[in-house]
């Protein structure tokens, strides 16, 4: 796999640190001395990297900009694609991350082992790893590429896991300050203070915040998140501990417009909301009726080109309490006891009040909101996830065998409600504040959902070293998961009457995994992995995404009987070669995607596509990847480092699709969203304390509709990074206060200004582009321009 620091630990063919054949981890001997000095993270005890694991370390991270997801940074290795129109990667309404075909919804993400559910805008069972830990927190990435590894506490890994690995607190007492300031009035700040070890015993903590703020690179408002991090680690003895994380996180984001092709073509990259520009208020109005400004030029629905405001609110409490006990010298027990609730609030100042074209006030008969008769109203979405639950393991090594086994049990709470709060008629007050509490507003509840769902699974594995050099794995896992749906509201002026009182279960008893790894010849690697995995039934609120159950009554009955959880069979077999001048990689996989759940929106032609488009979901059969990454880096001299990477995905759907009576050509096509072909490539030099990097990528056209008679246009993108690192930097009289590390950086984010369309597929993907479905759908979000950051980092 990829070199460009995302170093990857081959230590795959040996046993655990604990076993009694090895006093201490152990570097193979293929392992080289770039590769050593490139990853500052130590493999721990216990973990075991295998052929499809691989390890993005804090290095790598340290090279981007001071806050950056680090899903973006990941994002550099082959077959994995990461979008979003902020240059930071952290507007949560438009992150959208692919790997190997399959979407973020479908791969497995935790934090130190706890479940962080689906890491999607509209998450329902967990939280977003953006808003779960600072990216400076973050001390490595496990990903497991495949299905994603059996011990997981996920229900949805159908296209692999990523497990966050949080950074444990300093043994010596001290302190980081990150400032970073960049384009668009950027301003982001960390501050982190570590207590060392305060006793004999160990016990150490550290605490941290976090502010980013940035404008918008075009409309107005602001992006806004705070967040606080905390983390105590109590020893016990010498091999087990208990250690306890906390993080609470504020966002507040004014959000870019979803955008169509038509606009694009027609109006450039420029098209936003009014929220923050001059008489923003006056401009919605007027666009509510049809007269907008006259820079608009050739714009078919004004309403929709740009509302008043959309906006994105959340708060989250979350965290756990680890036990990590060493039973014996060969059995160890691990146990986690965590929780999580989320509020918060989605906005729009939807124009679509009226039926009627013009009349202000709305006239009763055309009044489908009943408040004051405004042309406008606030639309406002109101999640709510509440859940908690626990992970329990055993594993315990006994001759060439490392075996282990878990369970994990989880109840959440979701529920989902939309409400129109009233706006002012024209000319009678200023509008709401949608960062506001609403509070005394009149409103009206257009619908509404709760759902409750209990999880359990269960795992075992082991792991056969039958010689030093070779790794035979097998395990399997059991899912049992039904999701029950309640207390459904509708207005029926608007919305149909939802689906309600039903319940769905996924029950899998036999989900297996086969794999092993051969170390030979020094510096060559095989594997092979075979697994297979199912996706519990999403959730989601109503014509929100591909929840059966986020439909209305009749849809659902309508299909009910054709339901079947999402599985996925995936064949994958690799080879690497490393040496001091050449880290190479070849990796090849095929999967079977069964029974996948696609929502349908309506191929209505019409300008209001994003409000009015109404959209089924339903089981509309498989699709079967074939694929194949290959990737080089040449280290010719000590310090620099070529790497070059390519990626081919033939991800075709497996049979035509009849939706709405209407049999489209879908067979064969190339799926939704993904490209076909991927390049990226990337040259770093690393002089003394001078580093340096500039790279480049090329994603290649992406089906718009089902049918794919509308793609989006390939693109280059390419970045640059420098930094310089000072040590031991004395400060004050005699140097009695002493700043260990201190690092300046800079960093230009799509160095060659290219346009380009990031996130697609937002609001759903129509069926084909007949009546320019597609050409009209407001399902894409653009990429930002340039932009330039500074840096400064001071560690004491």
């Amino acid at each position: 796999m990829p070199a460009t620091g995302a170093t990857i630990a081959d230590n795959r063919h040996l046993p655990p640190a604990s076993s009694t054949r090895t006093g201490k981890p152990h570097l193979p001997p293929h392992r080289t001395a770039l590769a050593t000095k490139n990853e500052d993270v130590a493999v721990q005890a216990r973990h075991i990297l295998r052929g499809t694991k691989e390890v993005l370390t804090r290095k790598v991270m340290e090279q981007q900009v001071p806050g950056t997801n680090p899903l973006k940074v990941l994002a550099q290795t082959p077959g994995v694609m990461f979008q979003s129109d902020d240059p930071q990667g952290l507007d949560t309404y438009s992150v959208q991350l692919y790997m190997h075909g399959f979407v973020q919804n479908e791969i497995g993400m935790t934090l130190d082992d706890i479940p962080l559910g689906e890491p999607t805008f509209r998450n329902y069972n967990g939280l977003n790893p953006l808003q779960a830990i600072s990216a400076e927190n973050v001390e490595r990435l496990d990903v497991t590429q495949s299905t994603g590894a059996e011990s997981t506490a996920s229900t949805n890994n159908l296209g692999g896991s990523i497990n966050y690995v949080s950074t444990a607190p300093h043994d010596k007492a001290g302190g980081t300050v990150v400032q970073t300031f960049g384009s668009n009035a950027l301003f982001h700040s960390f501050f982190r203070v570590d207590s060392g070890k305060l006793n004999e015993s160990g016990t150490k903590f550290f605490v941290s915040y976090m502010r980013n703020q940035t404008e918008k690179w075009k409309g107005g408002g602001d992006q806004f998140m705070q967040q606080i991090n905390a983390k105590l680690v109590q020893p016990i003895g010498t091999q087990s501990q208990i250690s306890v994380f906390f993080d609470r996180d504020d966002l507040q984001m004014v959000n870019y417009q979803d955008y169509s092709p038509n606009w694009l073509k027609n109006n450039g990259y420029n098209l936003d909301n009014f929220y923050g520009l001059p008489n923003a208020w006056a401009n919605a109005y007027n666009a509510s009726r049809g007269i907008y400004p006259a820079s608009y030029k050739n714009v078919s629905d004004p309403k929709d080109a740009s509302y008043y405001e959309s906006t994105a609110t959340s708060a989250d409490y979350f965290g756990g309490v680890t036990a990590d006990l060493a039973l014996t010298n060969r059995l160890r027990w691990k146990t986690t006891f965590y929780g999580h609730e989320e509020t918060g609030h989605g906005t729009y100042t939807s124009p679509y009040a009226c039926t009627d074209a013009t009349a202000s006030p709305c006239p009763v008969a055309d009044d489908t909101i009943r408040l004051n008769g405004s042309r406008i109203f606030e639309q406002v979405r109101r999640p709510f996830i509440e859940r908690f639950g626990g992970l329990s393991s055993l594993s315990y090594d006994i001759g060439q065998h490392a075996l282990s086994g878990g369970v994990w049990y989880e109840n959440n709470h979701y529920s989902t409600y939309a409400y129109a709060y009233q706006q002012p008629l024209e000319g009678e007050g200023s509008p709401l504040n949608p960062f506001g509490s609403f509070a005394g507003v009149p409103r009206r509840t257009l619908w509404g959902q709760q759902y409750n769902t209990n999880t359990f699974t269960a795992f075992i594995q082991d792991t056969w070293h039958p010689v030093r050099s070779l790794a035979v794995h097998f395990g399997f896992r059991s899912i049992l998961n039904t999701t029950r749906v309640g207390d459904a509201q509708n207005w029926s002026l608007r919305f149909p009457a939802l689906a309600t009182s039903e319940s769905l279960t996924t029950a899998k008893a036999f989900l297996p995994h086969i794999s092993a790894d051969w170390n030979f010849l020094r510096n060559n690697q095989l594997f092979f992995d075979i697994s297979e995995n199912a996706h519990t039934y999403p959730q989601s609120g109503y014509n929100s995404g591909n929840a059966p159950m986020a439909v209305s009554q009749a849809a659902y009955n309508a299909v009910r009987d054709t339901l079947k959880p999402e599985t996925a069979w995936t064949f994958a077999a690799g080879y690497r070669y490393s040496d001091h001048l050449i880290q190479a990689s070849l990796y090849l996989y095929r999967t079977n995607f069964n029974n996948r759940l696609q929502q349908i929106l309506a191929n209505t032609g019409s300008g209001a596509l994003l409000t009015n488009t109404t959209g089924t979901v339903q089981n509309v059969g498989g699709v079967t990847m074939n694929g194949v990454d290959g990737g080089i880096t040449i280290t010719p001299v000590r310090g620099l480092a070529l790497f070059n990477s390519i990626s081919y995905n033939h991800s075709v759907y497996d049979q035509n699709i009849t939706s709405g009576g209407v049999t489209y050509n879908t067979r064969n096509r190339q799926v939704v969203g993904y490209p076909r072909f991927m390049y990226k490539t990337r040259l770093s030099y690393d002089w003394h304390n001078l580093q340096t990097y500039i790279d480049a990528q090329y994603y290649g056209r992406r089906s718009f509709d089902y049918v794919g008679d509308y793609q989006i246009a390939p693109y280059w993108m390419s970045d640059l990074g420098l930094s310089y690192t000072f040590h031991n930097i004395g400060v004050g009289t005699g140097n009695r206060f002493s700043v260990h590390r201190l690092v300046l950086s800079f960093n230009i984010y799509n160095l060659a200004n290219t346009k380009y369309v990031s996130t697609m597929g937002q609001n759903g993907y129509t069926m084909s582009n007949a009546d320019d479905a597609a050409f009209n759908n407001q399902s894409i979000l653009l990429g930002a321009p340039r932009q330039f950051f500074g840096s400064v980092r001071a560690e004491f």
